[in-house]
């Protein structure tokens, strides 16, 4: 467990929340200044084709938006930085004008078919991609890079695995048709074991 998330994540308030319910607060001692990411994180964020991003308007409301891509569009650039292409869309610049006032943000990630996930917490930045032309070769695939207005630094603090409890396992079409391709196979196979096996019984003895 990453200490520096939990401490940033109960503040006083929770721990009075705590109190209230559990007759006790969670004390979190000796917290590091920040939780690189490890392996396990890496190849987890390395198989995910989407995450939401949390941040905050200038009016104190949070906002949270859903990023997609192929596999590995968030880049895992070292163990405390995450950076990801951000595309032409809607104009509206939601996220892009709350982290130039507030640069917090947090990342949530999961993976419904095994039920896991991970939350990240971070400071962003968002750069124009027309200025920076060689970091973005270094972040997306080659047939999106005309599509590319802005690129998002995520500069992690800390991380955290949740539980698997009261994860509904979801499946994508890109698995389902994998699974059913096994099944569609075996099926055309007795398919055709019956045909033999009926065309062989009704044949005339030898």
């Amino acid at each position: 467990m990453a200490l520096k998330y939990l401490e940033l994540a109960m503040t006083d308030a929770v721990h009075r929340a705590q109190t209230q319910y559990y007759g006790r607060a969670v004390n979190i001692p000796g917290a590091p200044e920040r939780d690189p990411l490890g392996q396990d994180e890496a190849e987890f964020i390395a198989e995910r084709d989407s995450f939401y991003l949390g941040s905050i308007t200038e009016t104190g409301w949070p906002y949270i938006q859903h990023r997609g891509g192929p596999k590995g569009f968030l880049r895992m650039v070292n163990e405390t930085t995450l950076a990801f292409a951000d595309y032409k869309g809607n104009r509206q610049l939601l996220t892009t004008g709350n982290v130039s006032v507030n640069d917090r943000v947090a990342l949530f990630l999961m993976d419904y078919q095994n039920r896991a996930r991970l939350k990240i917490l971070g400071h962003a930045r968002v750069e124009d991609a027309r200025e920076h032309l060689e970091l973005v070769t270094q972040v997306t695939d080659l047939k999106m890079q005309s599509a590319v207005e802005r690129l998002v630094f995520i500069d992690v603090v800390s991380f955290d695995w949740n539980c698997p409890k009261y994860i509904t396992p979801r499946y994508s079409l890109e698995e389902i048709e994998e699974y059913a391709g096994s099944l569609k196979k075996r099926i055309a196979e007795l398919e055709a074991e019956l045909h033999a096996a009926r065309t062989g019984s009704g044949s005339s003895p030898a």
